[in-house]
């Protein structure tokens, strides 16, 4: 025997039980979409990443109302910054030599396509060796300024961080430079991912 339909009397209080229910989904939506900064923000705080001799000059990338990357300060120097993403845990801003800009955008591409991790480095390091990526031949410098969501304000813009330093240097070794694979005092320097494109001496004066 067939269902038989629910009587029209039923009908408005259905409706709004629906209404209700995607009106509690709008607002778990809202609440789960992070807040942007303003751009005056997102800039003061990229920048706190980058020496206070190149702070003037740097190019600042942010993100617009919609999430989306976007320059917010055309720069006239060798920096470019790069805003903490208000989608991911925690505060973290970049500044880096441009010429490291086409690694780094190719990063942020292959993982907003949802590549993890190693198949990022994978990518990254066959693209180098076959020569479709570019990646600088000589020392190339990214300082990070980071902090824990406890100790970043996105209203005001005050950031109680710490900062490190990662010089690239592609394909070097410990051989090649006389730097141990782990740091041997407190802050001291070490070579990560040798022998590999992404190849870098880690500085980290704030640990």
């Amino acid at each position: 025997m067939l269902a038989s339909f629910p009587p029209k009397k039923n009908l408005p209080m259905k409706t709004a039980t629906l209404l209700t229910l995607l009106a509690l989904a709008c607002l778990r939506a809202a609440a789960q979409t992070p807040a942007i900064p303003s751009k005056e923000i997102q800039i003061k705080t990229a920048l706190l990443a980058a020496s206070p001799q190149w702070r003037d000059g740097a190019t600042v990338l942010g993100y617009d109302e919609k999430g989306a990357l976007v320059t917010l300060r055309p720069g006239t120097n060798n920096q470019i910054c790069l805003a903490d993403d208000p989608a991911t845990k925690g505060f973290s801003a970049a500044c880096y030599h441009k010429d490291l800009e086409p690694f780094m955008a190719r990063g942020r591409e292959l993982r907003k396509e949802g590549k993890k991790v190693k198949e990022v480095f994978d990518i990254r390091e066959a693209e180098v060796k076959s020569g479709k990526l570019f990646m600088p031949k000589g020392p190339s410098t990214l300082a990070v300024y980071a902090a824990d969501d406890k100790d970043y304000n996105p209203e005001t813009g005050e950031v109680k961080g710490k900062l490190r330093y990662v010089i690239y240097i592609p394909f070097a070794t410990p051989e090649s430079t006389g730097l141990p694979l782990k740091p041997e005092i407190p802050g001291g320097p070490w070579i990560m991912d040798p022998g590999t494109h992404r190849a870098h001496i880690m500085l980290n004066p704030t640990m």
